[in-house]
């Protein structure tokens, strides 16, 4: 078995958008935000959460008994994750109803990937 690493057409390696050209500095800046707002384990998995919920929304009720964290943490989380603009909310009543913003994860996977993944994706 050949310990080499497979070539990888130069067409391949240019066709990301991150590799196509370099970020701005505020490009990178809004990227990093939200990259940074999913990098802690509770946010993504908050995320996770709202976008496997019944119905594409989860009230924050439902969320706050996933976790052995205060209603506050839960609660200071999504405001993170919204003010990223990964999720927005909405008031009913007492509650807040979160959803996933399928635009910015749009945005995240087109930065990320080539477009070749993204024809089979």
């Amino acid at each position: 078995m050949s310990k080499q690493l497979p070539v990888i057409a130069q067409e391949t390696l240019c066709c990301s958008p991150l590799m196509r050209e370099p970020l701005t500095e505020s490009q990178s800046a809004e990227l990093a935000r939200v990259f940074k707002a999913l990098g802690d384990p509770v946010r993504l998995r908050l995320l996770s959460l709202i976008a496997s919920h019944a119905g594409g929304e989860a009230c924050v009720c439902d969320l706050t008994d996933a976790f052995e964290l205060t209603g506050p943490t839960i609660s200071h989380h999504l405001k993170v994750l919204r003010e990223a603009g990964v999720i927005d909310g909405e008031r009913r009543g007492t509650w807040i109803y979160y959803r996933v913003r399928p635009s910015m994860l749009q945005t995240l996977s087109a930065v990320l990937m080539t477009p070749a993944q993204a024809a089979t994706a």
